[in-house]
């Protein structure tokens, strides 16, 4: 049966994961060289840093993040310098206990998950470190999610855990990564030990950047000759309209598997578009699955105000809300629990709620998709709202 499947177009698909790291990251070098300058006094001195990446989805904070910290680590062992990382997702880990919880792990992979308050997991974490002397970089990825949720407690206890030294050593460091600047959310107790220097932020990729980034993870990916220069110049062009090379890819990975699955010895600009509109649809429903009948109503509210617009207003869409509920029969929500809908499907990450800046009269929020055409949103909330009856 596998004989039959016949000759595949990848040479390596893991490369194409987004847990993937490559030994060179594609047009982050500043912000690269920015963390190795502030990251310095780590290796001259015992001394803690902190800092915090900022931008939109697949601008590269994460894979950033990773390869700085596998760099640093393996400098670190040439120069007798024992350092260490870790990275926790507050997305999927968002209360305190869960994040140090994850931390503690690193060391003890088998420490229970209950029956241990925060204060007894960071004391154990820090016998770990004072016992290896080892500096722990600690990356909270996704890190509005947890402040949202918890507060800046945490980060406070971890930005203070080097008051305690030992011989001079400082042993915990921070990473930050969100799409928002999460300065803007600390306590001014845990934001005093972030300078404001010390923010890097990531621009979205150029549609130029996107082909460098497709070209390189297709050169890794797949067999030699297996996409040509029409294929990467597509799936950078169909990404460019976000800078998002997550998107860019997902779809270099679908397009090899649409390829794999009629045999074909070679990845057509064909399968690029059919992979592309594959991609929309998986985008759309892990986002759109978690959310209620009144946030989907709000969404389906922004997808139409926004058709052909760069972005709308808080108004816009409450007059759009309040005639889609009337078109399912549902009773519109009063104007304070519809601006916590807003907010919702701000902090999921499906739209950017931001406050309007030059060249908008008056104070109101402008609200604009990120990753989805406004008819294809619209399409598909629809046919959710449609499912549901």
């Amino acid at each position: 049966m596998w004989d039959a499947v016949g000759k595949s177009v990848f040479e390596d698909q893991r490369t194409l994961s987004f847990d993937y790291v490559p030994q060179k990251l594609m047009h982050r070098e500043a912000q690269m060289k920015k963390l190795i300058m502030l990251f310095r006094p780590v290796l001259d001195t015992n001394f803690a840093q902190n800092a915090v990446l900022v931008g939109s989805v697949g601008t590269g904070k994460t894979a950033t993040s990773k390869r700085f910290c596998m760099d640093l680590k393996e400098y670190g062992e040439k120069h007798q310098k024992a350092i260490d990382w870790a990275i926790v997702n507050c997305r999927q880990r968002n209360s305190e206990s869960s994040v140090i919880l994850q931390v503690v792990n690193h060391f003890q992979p088998n420490f229970p998950d209950r029956g241990f308050s925060i204060a007894e997991m960071l004391r154990i974490l820090r016998k770990d470190l004072e016992k290896r002397k080892v500096h722990l970089v600690i990356v909270l990825d996704e890190a509005d999610v947890l402040l949202k949720k918890a507060g800046s407690d945490l980060i406070y206890k971890l930005t203070r855990f080097g008051e305690e030294k030992v011989d001079g050593r400082e042993f915990i460091s921070l990473i930050l990564i969100s799409q928002k600047n999460v300065l803007e959310m600390l306590d001014s107790a845990s934001a005093s030990t972030f300078k404001r220097t010390n923010l890097i932020e990531f621009g979205k990729y150029s549609y130029e950047e996107l082909k460098d980034i497709v070209a390189q993870r297709a050169s890794l990916a797949f067999r030699d000759g297996a996409i040509g220069d029409d294929g990467v110049d597509l799936v950078a062009e169909v990404a460019a309209e976000w800078g998002d090379a997550r998107f860019a890819i997902e779809i270099l990975e679908k397009a090899g598997m649409l390829a794999d699955e009629e045999g074909a010895e070679e990845i057509s600009v064909e399968h690029v578009r059919g992979a592309k509109a594959e991609a929309y649809s998986s985008i759309t429903e892990s986002k759109l699955a978690p959310l209620d009948r009144h946030q989907k109503l709000t969404l389906l509210a922004i997808a139409r105000s926004s058709k052909g617009k760069a972005f709308v207003t808080t108004r816009d869409v409450e007059s759009a809300y309040k005639i889609a509920c009337e078109e399912r029969d549902e009773k519109a929500r009063a104007h304070t629990a519809f601006w916590g809908l807003m907010k919702d499907l701000d902090t999921l990450g499906v739209v950017s709620a931001k406050k309007s800046g030059p060249g908008i009269s008056g104070k109101t929020t402008v609200i604009k998709l990120l990753d989805i055409p406004a008819k294809v949103l619209e399409q598909k909330i629809t046919q959710m709202l449609d499912d549901e009856v």
